[in-house]
């Protein structure tokens, strides 16, 4: 099933951006609460991180789902993002919070290129503009939030 859009709707772009308003808000939370909730509010983040990035993983099953004859390359990566937002939580939990940041910020990127490998075989690459923009904003929010955390600690 071909689509004629030529870039995502204006649902799309809302509820896109309206993600970002955990990644944004938890941030700025980070920053302002007293220190002990500091801890909770990183895991929070990290949770919502997990969440993002199985999302993104998903999308590919859904993708695949359109084939005739699906891929199995395409189903196994479609996994992979879930694994490493639930590896960044561990991670998180027995060693440090700002680690599992590192490791979700790593698989944001990690799913943008592989975005950009196979949104052309599905011609849906007029999304590319929207999710560089959305991974470079969680991105950077989930950096400052890593990198407080960890001056926090220290």
């Amino acid at each position: 099933m071909q689509s004629n859009m030529k870039e995502p709707s204006k649902t799309a772009k809302f509820l896109g951006f309206s993600g970002l308003i955990p990644f944004v808000v938890l941030t700025a939370l980070l920053f302002l609460l007293p220190n002990p909730y500091k801890q909770n509010v990183i895991f929070i983040m990290l949770g919502y991180g997990a969440t993002i990035v199985s999302f993104l993983g998903a999308i590919h099953w859904g993708l695949n789902m359109r084939e005739a004859c699906p891929s199995k390359w395409r189903l196994v990566w479609g996994v992979i993002p879930s694994l490493l937002g639930w590896v960044s939580l561990v991670i998180g939990l027995i060693i440090s919070p700002d680690i599992g940041v590192l490791i979700l910020v790593g698989t944001l990127w990690l799913c943008l290129i592989m975005d950009y490998k196979i949104y052309s075989l599905f011609e849906i690459s007029y999304w590319l503009r929207l999710r560089v923009l959305l991974t470079f904003i969680s991105s950077l929010t989930l950096m400052a939030s890593g990198i407080f955390y960890f001056l926090w600690k220290s």
